[in-house]
């Protein structure tokens, strides 16, 4: 059974909605976040990445920019740029991208269910990052960026979506990076009372993308129990802001992973060493990978297509099947030495976002030695993974569209 709640949402004022709402705080560094918002002093990335109004030397988990993000949460309320419904509402948000469309709810979810695994994940968080989120919630007495959540599709809840979009949206807007966002408040308590139990009737929901916010959120409801004398499960840090699609309408890009050496090897001996392992094909033109197991790498200015040997892994292994397990435990392990991928210098990851001419940019331009493109991690095998309680490598997954942070914000003031 899981648990889900309306909330009074604090929004933009509808005119000012497409001018507030912002990209989510971890798909910018500080950097493109203040270039971003140098001309918008109404983005909402001035109070979910606070530091842009700092000194540039600033340290991004000071306390001077939590403090800063809430100063600027209060004057955005103060000046009417941010205003909390009068009454609670669940919201449903469509985005619809390069001809795909995906719906779903923005409403609460119960910390409680993630506690107790009715919130299931499929990715360790950092220590660092879970810490910075706690403290930015707490401090801002709020949750200004939701998690991205999926369920196994229902008809109820999938029928519901499709009924309550054949009206005109309140919110309707194309962002900078062509997404079209479209938001319905529903106020109406029969038809909350609905999707309540058509959720109740779920066993489980998924993070698809905010492990780390929904970590905070729990570490957030503990602080607040612990400091608070009449705590109870009513109070708004029980609960964290969520927007819930059904898993079939979910598109997931590939992540990428660039290099910055080959571990002493000359590309040739690099090249004998993979084809230990793999079918090595040169390839005359950039390399899309359109099918699972397959790989592109990119080396001195040339793509190569990768193809696992027979033998090489257990394709009936949920974990040791998927093509990041595969490239991690075949080629960046044992051949390029890279340690653990969450802390290891050596590696970065590309969101699919970028597409292979970055991959091609970044290692031209001397900044990395190579490149490897992956076939996208499919929903179902996300699910398949997070129902057996298992793992996966850190950057597995990359889901597009973004949600738009701004849209709506849960205030945690009344705790």
């Amino acid at each position: 059974m899981i648990t889900i709640k309306p909330l009074r949402g604090l929004r933009p004022a509808r005119e000012l909605t497409a001018t507030v709402a912002c990209p989510p705080y971890d798909v910018l560094s500080s950097e493109e976040a203040r270039a971003l918002a140098s001309d918008n002093s109404l983005s909402f990335l001035h109070i979910n990445k606070p530091e842009i109004d700092l000194p540039l030397d600033i340290d991004t988990h000071s306390e001077l920019v939590y403090r800063k993000g809430r100063e600027n949460l209060e004057r955005f309320m103060r000046d009417g740029i941010l205003v909390q419904d009068a009454k609670e509402s669940i919201y449903i948000y469509r985005q619809t991208w390069q001809g795909h469309q995906q719906t779903g709810y923005f409403c609460l979810s119960s910390v409680q269910d993630y506690d107790l695994g009715r919130i299931k994940k499929h990715e360790l968080t950092r220590p660092d990052k879970e810490k910075d989120r706690t403290t930015l919630i707490d401090t801002m007495d709020a949750q200004v960026g939701p998690v991205f959540l999926m369920y196994r599709a229902q008809a109820t809840l999938d029928n519901f979506l499709d009924g309550m979009t054949r009206v005109a949206p309140e919110i309707d807007f194309i962002s900078n990076d062509t997404v079209h966002h479209q938001l319905w408040p529903i106020d109406d308590q029969q038809q909350i009372d609905k999707i309540i139990k058509g959720f109740a009737e779920l066993d489980a929901t998924y993070v698809a993308d905010g492990h780390h916010r929904s970590a905070a959120a729990s570490n957030v409801c503990q602080l607040r129990r612990s400091r608070d004398p009449h705590t109870n499960t009513d109070k708004a840090y029980n609960f964290f802001l969520s927007v819930i699609f059904p898993h079939n309408q979910l598109k997931i890009l590939p992540y990428n992973r660039v290099i910055k050496d080959l571990n002493g090897y000359g590309a040739e001996q690099f090249l004998t060493r993979l084809e230990e392992k793999f079918t090595c094909e040169p390839s005359p033109a950039r390399i899309k990978v359109s099918q699972e197991h397959t790989f592109g790498m990119y080396l001195d200015h040339h793509w190569w297509r990768l193809i696992p040997k027979d033998g090489l892994f257990d394709p009936d292994d949920l974990l040791a099947s998927l093509d990041v397990n595969i490239l991690m435990q075949q080629v960046l392990e044992p051949i390029l030495k890279i340690g653990n991928p969450r802390t290891d210098p050596r590696i970065d990851f590309i969101g699919g976002i970028r597409g292979n001419a970055e991959l091609e940019r970044l290692v031209d331009s001397g900044a990395y030695r190579i490149a490897f493109s992956l076939y996208p991690t499919t929903v179902e095998k996300l699910l398949c993974v997070a129902d057996a309680g298992e793992i996966m490598p850190p950057k597995s997954t990359w889901f597009e569209p973004k949600l738009r942070s701004g849209l709506v914000s849960h205030l945690l003031l009344e705790s």
